[in-house]
């Protein structure tokens, strides 16, 4: 395992998903320190973390440990699939308990797998727009805040929709993307312009899934905002 320090946990993953090239939900890994703001700036410590790829069997491994794989699930997948579900649905009672303590007019709060390693979390209601913020700053806050609790506690990512703003963050950074896509399908490397946390991750999400046999990773510019590099992998 590798010990990876950044300022949060959020930046540690990404930090480590860079270094081995591969997604956040593919790590294992273990929290050696958890961050702290300190007080006066005294006290401050960074996050910690030991953490390495999870071991993946191929196809043909996998066929022979489970011949009926076509067919049928095995009995892990389905105690994990459940195991999931019951977490989702502990989150969820615990989501609506909080909010409710909150001067916010919710009436949707929906928690359930979206895959094996992500709860989807879905707020709605007439005070979306306030949890959502100017710009989305609350979004990040929220995000930031539920991630911390589920992936400490439990784990998990989280994929959190308010209203409809991560869709339609998803759908303009597509647009924005789609010229740089042209470009790298032409020049095989391209880089996009600084984007601030939401849709930062967001777009090298869909870069990756774009691009699986390119080299993508964030960089930072001098004044530490992040912006995304394509190029081809480079081997020694």
């Amino acid at each position: 395992m590798k010990k990876i320090e950044a300022d949060s946990l959020e930046d540690a993953l990404i930090k480590a998903s860079n270094e081995f090239n591969c997604s956040v939900i593919d790590l294992e890994y273990e929290i050696i320190q958890n961050p702290s703001k300190g007080f006066l700036g005294f006290g401050k410590k960074s996050s910690i973390i030991c953490v390495e790829p999870k071991i993946k069997t191929t196809k043909e491994e996998s066929k022979k440990e489970n011949p009926q794989h076509l067919i049928h699930k095995t009995p892990s997948s389905l105690r994990q699939e459940k195991d999931i579900a019951i977490i989702a649905k502990t989150i969820q009672q615990e989501l609506k308990e909080l909010l409710s303590l909150l001067p916010y007019n919710i009436h949707t709060i929906l928690v359930k797998p979206y895959d094996e390693n992500t709860l989807y979390i879905k707020l709605d209601g007439e005070d979306s727009a306030l949890l959502i913020g100017k710009e989305g700053y609350r979004y990040k806050a929220i995000s930031y805040l539920l991630f911390n609790w589920i992936n400490h506690k439990y784990g998990l990512m989280i994929r959190l929709e308010i209203a409809e703003f991560l869709k339609n963050q998803e759908e303009m950074i597509a647009n924005y993307l789609l010229p740089i896509i042209e470009t790298i399908k032409l020049t095989g490397k391209a880089q996009t312009k600084p984007l601030d946390g939401v849709l930062a991750h967001i777009a090298i999400t869909q870069l990756r899934e774009q691009f699986p046999n390119k080299y993508i990773a964030f960089r930072l510019t001098n004044d530490g905002q992040r912006y995304i590099i394509i190029n081809d992998f480079h081997h020694a």
